[in-house]
């Protein structure tokens, strides 16, 4: 079974209006952004085939972010690499969210957010719903469009930076990508905190 409404339908029970699913992506990478989306959907015209990012394929995932695009009020925010260092990660993916529901165009009254954590600086009330890419279908399509809008900031600093294969490994932790870090060393985008950065950067001389 694929995601549902449910969620959705409760919260406009109980008296809301605008539900937002949120969703980041980009936690475990050693390098680039961490990426939120909040994603409003109108409930008469909700994209078929809205799934976890991750069980869909890329051909699926833009399609998707395209007809999302079109129907829905989407949101996308980054916490940069510098954040990520300063607050730590799980810190830096609360920010995205909070950044990512405040960039809508029309203000959400309720939030959906993946996981079983909120955010300490949310606005509106929200609840948390564990693997809510695969239960709600505005979570599930927030993971698309954080996902693709993600994968296009790798590629692009992949141009920026090539030999780390950020093109296909996204910046995670891949056997390539721990290969250039020990032969072209550290750029501005890898995250100096996490370990494989990290040893690369203290190893004893």
């Amino acid at each position: 079974m694929g995601p549902d409404f449910e969620f959705e339908r409760d919260a406009y029970a109980r008296g809301y209006m605008r539900v937002a699913g949120v969703d980041e992506v980009g936690r475990g990478p050693l390098a680039g952004p961490v990426t939120a989306a909040a994603v409003v959907l109108d409930p008469s015209r909700i994209p078929d085939g809205l799934n976890d990012s991750k069980k869909l394929s890329k051909k699926a995932r833009e399609r998707l972010y395209e007809e999302i695009m079109q129907v829905a009020d989407v949101s996308i925010a980054h916490a940069s690499v510098a954040e990520i260092e300063e607050l730590n990660i799980l810190r830096a993916s609360h920010l995205a969210m909070v950044r990512a529901l405040d960039g809508l165009k029309q203000p959400a009254d309720f939030a959906l957010v993946d996981g079983n954590m909120l955010p300490r600086d949310l606005k509106i009330k929200a609840q948390t719903v564990i693997k809510g890419d695969a239960r709600s279908q505005s979570i599930s399509a927030a993971s698309i469009m954080a996902k693709i809008c993600r994968d296009y900031v790798m590629l692009s600093l992949a141009q920026q930076h090539p030999g780390y294969g950020w093109e296909t490994n996204m910046g995670y932790g891949s056997k390539r990508h721990i290969e250039a870090l020990r032969n072209l060393g550290v750029t501005p985008h890898h995250r100096r905190l996490f370990k494989p950065v990290h040893n690369m950067l203290y190893q004893e001389k």
